[in-house]
């Protein structure tokens, strides 16, 4: 029976190339294509106020909705921290990108790796909640400023308007801080490939022609290693967007749009909005992702 079976399925590749294909297509349409288009179905109701309940009449007052002072003010806020994160996390991650693929020994380089991706094989809540206890009032930052007394220094950062707050445990910096250091890894990799893959021969013949390094740099090594550092601003600008964890956390009562779509899918129960929300990251996202297309990005991932 398994020989016939065997020789059956050799006769017919696409028969095999359909049981192969089959479960994994059917999950993305089904479950993942599924589950948005149900979001994008729910955008289009709207919440009775006197009722409470969901009427399933196609409307585009939630959207709408979307267009007020406060939930523009998300929006944007969301946004502006998603993009502060991105470049902060590829400054950080370039020069320790190009350590591991130009100097690192095989050796160092394996250690490195594992020095680099180790915080992912903690939870997620507990490397925000490690976070919190670092930031507080009482934590070893505000510690280390008291100990040198430059306390004053401290709080007069957290008396900006935009970015302070009553400690960083409790700011819009802090919440800076916990997302750069939590996406730091999903940045330091893609450029560590994107660097790899730039011929060393190419940066010799930059040398020969007189180029001096800042120059070589410039216009030969960071054109080309680019694709990586758009590759990962992929992963920190998208995972910043949608995450409530943090801000929840480490925020002040100003809300982010996971936050946004938590409470009124949650505590108000006001799906259609909680679901139109959710389709501005969406609309972000993919418009980020033909961006990042274009620049050559995915060659780098």
């Amino acid at each position: 029976m398994l020989g016939k079976l065997s020789t059956y399925l050799y006769l017919r590749p696409r028969l095999i190339l359909a049981l192969l294909l089959g479960p994994p297509m059917l999950y993305m349409f089904v479950v993942y294509l599924g589950s948005l288009f149900a979001l994008l179905l729910n955008s289009f109701y709207y919440l009775e106020e006197f009722t409470g309940l969901v009427v399933r009449e196609f409307t585009l007052q939630t959207y709408a909705k979307l267009f007020t002072p406060t939930n523009l003010g998300i929006f944007f806020r969301t946004a502006s921290m998603a993009f502060a994160v991105t470049v902060a996390d590829a400054i950080i991650a370039f020069p320790l990108a190009y350590y591991i693929a130009r100097f690192a020994p095989a050796r160092l380089k394996t250690y490195l790796y594992i020095a680099v991706t180790i915080p992912l094989w903690s939870s997620y809540l507990v490397r925000v909640y490690a976070w919190k206890l670092i930031l507080a009032k009482e934590g070893i930052v505000s510690w280390f400023f008291n100990l040198f007394g430059m306390q004053f220094i401290l709080d007069r950062i957290l008396s900006i308007p935009g970015i302070g707050g009553s400690s960083l445990s409790l700011s819009p910096l802090g919440m800076f801080i916990a997302f750069c250091y939590i996406w730091l890894p999903y940045m330091v990799v893609p450029i560590q490939t994107a660097l790899e893959r730039v011929p060393k021969s190419l940066l010799e013949a930059s040398s020969d022609l007189g180029a001096t390094p800042a120059q070589t740099f410039r216009q030969v090594l960071l054109p080309l290693a680019f694709p990586g550092v758009v590759a990962g601003s992929i992963f920190t600008f998208s995972l910043t967007l949608g995450d409530f964890i943090v801000p929840q956390v480490l925020g002040n009562s100003r809300f982010f749009i996971g936050q946004a779509v938590y409470s009124y899918q949650g505590t108000a129960g006001n799906i259609p909005l909680a679901a139109a929300f959710t389709m501005g990251p969406v609309v972000i996202m993919i418009a980020y992702l033909l961006i990042a297309r274009r620049l050559g990005a995915f060659d780098a991932l």
